[in-house]
């Protein structure tokens, strides 16, 4: 069982130093959050509200991924990074690729693009990438990425993106995985069919162990039960050893999870945060695993 930590809704100026706390204390790796802007007309419903709006204010940061995973990489030696999730399709195809190949490159590996397509339509649509097709267009995105990261001469021709035979360096020394996120039967079905995992929200036992027999059902449908993936997720459970046992013997084979969550904290810094995270790692992640 691997235990990750999110960067959402954090001071920007504490994310790279909390990235260096949690390496530190033997977490496996951080997530970061994907928003371009906050419109001050916003139309698009969010999905997981009862009022259509988000849950956090206009003013919110959320700083860009790559640029995050490019800092926290540099302060440390074994935490791993990704998404939760990345709207690739509300990119250029070229710039998604050369900025996580970037990243796993200066990273030395240790980087995974997890995407999904996102809800807010303002956001593609001052990007100028078309909000209508997003889905397919990720269909299409993730097979184009593993082929432009492949070094040398490489190219794409598909329905959507066209890419004229060229180089495109640093390219990843290996393989970067690709997980998408989204609860939708088509996020689903392209998690099981095109990517090495899947990245989840926050549930309840039973809710998330509904999405793991439905992607195993989904891998089988597919031909790809025998092959490695990750499911990734928040549990809304108390932590403690049993619970995530259980949920690696289900399928599940990453948790995030944010130990300072409920706790009093003394005013400060992100020096506040360390505590509860030494704590999470001695009694969670020390009896988990332990060495």
């Amino acid at each position: 069982m691997q235990f990750w930590s999110g960067t959402a809704f954090m001071k920007t100026s504490e994310i790279v130093p909390l990235a260096r706390m949690l390496d530190e204390a033997g977490f496996d790796g951080m997530v970061c959050s994907d928003h371009m802007i906050y419109p001050r007309e916003l139309s698009s419903p969010y999905p997981d509200s009862s009022s259509g709006k988000p849950g956090w204010a206009p003013e919110t940061a959320w700083p860009d991924c790559w640029v995050q995973i490019g800092a926290m990489a540099a302060v440390t030696s074994r935490l791993r990074f990704s998404n939760a999730v990345y709207i690739a399709p509300a990119r250029p195809l070229l710039e998604v690729a050369k900025l996580v190949a970037s990243a796993a490159v200066l990273s030395e590996g240790r980087v995974t693009l997890s995407v999904g397509v996102g809800w807010m339509r303002e956001e593609y649509e001052l990007m100028g990438q078309d909000f209508a097709t997003r889905g397919k267009r990720l269909n299409e995105m993730i097979p184009a990425l593993r082929a432009l990261w492949g070094g040398g001469w490489v190219s794409w021709s598909g329905e959507y993106y066209q890419v004229p035979e060229m180089m495109i360096e640093p390219h990843p020394a290996a393989p970067v995985p690709i997980h998408c996120g989204g609860e939708s039967e088509a996020a689903l079905r392209r998690a099981a069919l095109l990517c090495d995992g899947w990245v989840g929200f926050a549930y309840g036992w039973d809710e998330a162990a509904s999405y793991v027999r439905r992607l195993k059902e989904l891998r089988r449908e597919y031909g790809r039960d025998s092959e490695p993936f990750d499911i990734m997720l928040a549990l809304l459970e108390p932590p403690t050893p049993d619970l995530y046992k259980r949920a690696e013997d289900i399928g599940i084979t990453a948790v995030m999870c944010a130990p300072w969550m409920g706790a009093e904290l003394p005013a400060g810094g992100v020096e506040r945060l360390r505590e509860p995270i030494e704590r999470f790692a001695e009694n969670i992640i020390g009896k988990v695993r332990p060495v």
